[in-house]
């Protein structure tokens, strides 16, 4: 379990005197990480991660073994010739460089979404570890 709260995939400049300085970041111990972990807002944050990111490394893991097994097991049809000696083959493993630079933009792209959600949940944290705690068992 994480110690302190922190974006770790912000791209933007730091906007506050506490996102400039790490040491005066946020920090929540054990239990106040237990309890922003079973907050709405945070279990909404995991969901749209997994939204985004389950898909998209089934989509990548497919495309990848993709090549190896149509190598396999459709040698034929892979060594089709397009252009000159280029064959499918050829170009199938070319496209996994582009696939891979897609889903990383992609990615970023979703990261600044996730980024904001994070940084809710941190700014929710911060409010309720200024605001005055009731005083239990007073007189």
């Amino acid at each position: 379990m994480a110690e302190s709260l922190r974006s770790t995939h912000s791209t933007s400049a730091p906007t506050t005197a506490a996102a400039a300085d790490p040491s005066r970041r946020f920090q929540a111990d054990k239990t106040e990480w237990d309890r922003i972990a079973s907050t709405q807002q945070f279990q909404d944050l995991m969901a749209t991660k997994k939204i985004f990111i389950v898909p998209a490394f089934i989509f990548f893991l497919v495309y990848y073994f993709a090549l190896p097994i149509l190598v396999g097991y459709a040698p034929h049809f892979m060594a089709t010739k397009v252009i000159g000696n280029v064959n499918l083959a050829y170009l199938f493993a070319l496209s996994q460089f582009f696939m891979a630079w897609i889903i990383a933009f992609l990615y970023v792209k979703a990261a600044s979404n996730f980024d904001k959600l994070a940084n809710d949940i941190i700014e929710s944290a911060e409010s309720r570890a200024v605001a005055p705690q009731p005083i239990q068992g007073g007189r």
